[in-house]
């Protein structure tokens, strides 16, 4: 279901392939397994192209702003005081650890040694502690030679944060990962990889934020992988600035009997676009909330796949947009019960808010079911405010403009309070009213 769609030519590759053919190659790793995966990357770039409106999962999205810029690698980490942190502080986690400009920054992070049994560390010192354990997932939940963002990341794969659960082990307070960019036009390559083993449980705050206002790419993968009966909830957010391009391809890899709970928040960029991939082993289950704000003239796309492959799986997933001014949202999310994957229970819902009459939202809800056991459905809607809502909170004395404020954001407060950390839900709920203009 869509909105406004609005018909156009395609856009035109042009300069866009040379987003990285001026970057040069990094030294070699001393660890093997960095300099295969760098070796893939680069092989991957080399037959995929920079995707326009003409391919089907970037139609409504144009990357011509993005292939007309020349960006550049970041030539080390700009400077981050403590009060440029303070605004992105969460009081409730304990372990921190902080990229500037793709760069690991031990001053800024807080402690993460040991943390509760829990490793939480840079590629470096996470290959030095665990090599095994990270050379067996580093790269092979993300599916190499598919996605020209995810293959741009892994050429040049310098640093990554390592977060590692040992079996059985729980870590009662959020792990936060803040990725920070600070220099205008250049590109950073934040990396995530989580492992879960058998039992474990913990949450990880994934945070992507600026501190300029300049154009830069951030270009971003996560790869989760829960083993057997555990549980994790990821919280993601992104709040980059106004002429920001955040890219992310987040993938998700669950074992027989494991939780896994999502939620993500996108606010920011001038341009964003999350691919989320989740795949659901026996028994397997999965609750996957988004939501999106977007004003003036930025533009926010989520696709997502959420792959049942083994029987018994069930997921839930809600996805928000709310857009206004000449803003854009895209949701295209697809759930896909494979042969064999029987008794699976799937729900999906796209619900979606227009402040404004130029702003447009696009919604593609899929189902493909090849299993003949199953419960699925899925639903989408896009509307303004309900008039009558408005009414009747006017006759209850407040203003139209207040209570079109309230309404909407109760619309999207409604994600952000499955978020399970309190100081980091009162940062967005404040971002939020900022930018739709709304009061609470």
């Amino acid at each position: 279901m869509s909105a406004v769609i609005a018909l156009r030519g395609p856009a035109v590759a042009g300069s866009q392939g040379t987003l990285w053919a001026d970057h040069p190659r990094l030294p070699s790793s001393p660890w093997a397994c960095v300099n295969a995966l760098r070796s893939q990357g680069r092989a991957d770039l080399g037959t995929l192209a920079m995707p326009t409106s003409r391919d089907e999962a970037w139609r409504f999205t144009d990357l011509t702003p993005l292939g007309k810029m020349s960006l550049q690698p970041a030539s080390g980490s700009g400077r981050v005081s403590a009060a440029d942190m303070a605004g992105f502080q969460l009081a409730e986690a304990a372990t921190r650890l902080v990229f500037v400009d793709g760069v690991h920054a031990p001053e800024l992070s807080g402690p993460t040694a040991n943390a509760g049994g829990v490793l939480v560390a840079n590629l470096p010192a996470a290959l030095a502690a665990q090599a095994a354990a990270v050379e067996k997932h580093l790269g092979c939940h993300q599916p190499l030679g598919s996605d020209v963002f995810a293959a741009f990341n892994t050429a040049f794969l310098s640093d990554a944060a390592v977060i590692r659960a040992p079996r059985s082990t729980t870590l009662a307070a959020p792990v936060h990962l803040l990725f920070i960019t600070t220099q205008a036009g250049v590109v950073s390559h934040p990396r995530c990889l989580l492992i879960a083993e058998a039992g474990s449980s913990l949450t990880l705050i994934e945070d992507h934020v600026s501190l300029q206002g300049e154009a830069c790419l951030s270009n971003a993968v996560t790869e989760i992988v829960l083993a057997d009966q555990a549980e994790v909830q990821h919280i993601r957010v992104q709040r980059a600035g106004p002429q920001a391009f955040h890219i992310a391809n987040t993938s998700v890899s669950l074992g027989r009997a494991s939780h896994y709970l999502s939620v993500s928040v996108d606010m920011g960029a001038q341009l964003s676009r999350h691919q989320l991939d989740v795949v659901l082993g026996v028994g397997a289950d999965c609750a996957v909330d988004g939501l999106a704000v977007v004003a003036g003239s930025q533009l926010a796309d989520t696709h997502s796949c959420i792959v049942h492959a083994q029987p018994h799986g069930r997921s839930r997933q809600l996805h928000k947009c709310i857009a206004g001014g000449t803003a854009r949202a895209v949701f295209n999310g697809k759930v896909m019960v494979r042969p064999g994957a029987q008794h699976t229970d799937a729900a999906q819902m796209s619900r979606n808010l227009l402040l404004g009459a130029r702003a447009r939202i696009d919604t593609l809800p899929q189902l493909e079911i090849l299993a003949d056991d199953v419960k699925c459905a899925h639903g989408a809607t896009v509307a303004p405010l309900d008039a009558e809502e408005v009414f009747y909170l006017q006759s209850r004395g407040l203003s139209d403009s207040a209570a079109r404020d309230l309404l909407t954001y109760a619309f999207g407060a409604e994600i952000i309070a499955r978020i399970p950390v309190a100081s980091l839900r009162q940062q967005l709920e404040q971002r939020m009213l900022a930018q739709t203009g709304s009061r609470p």
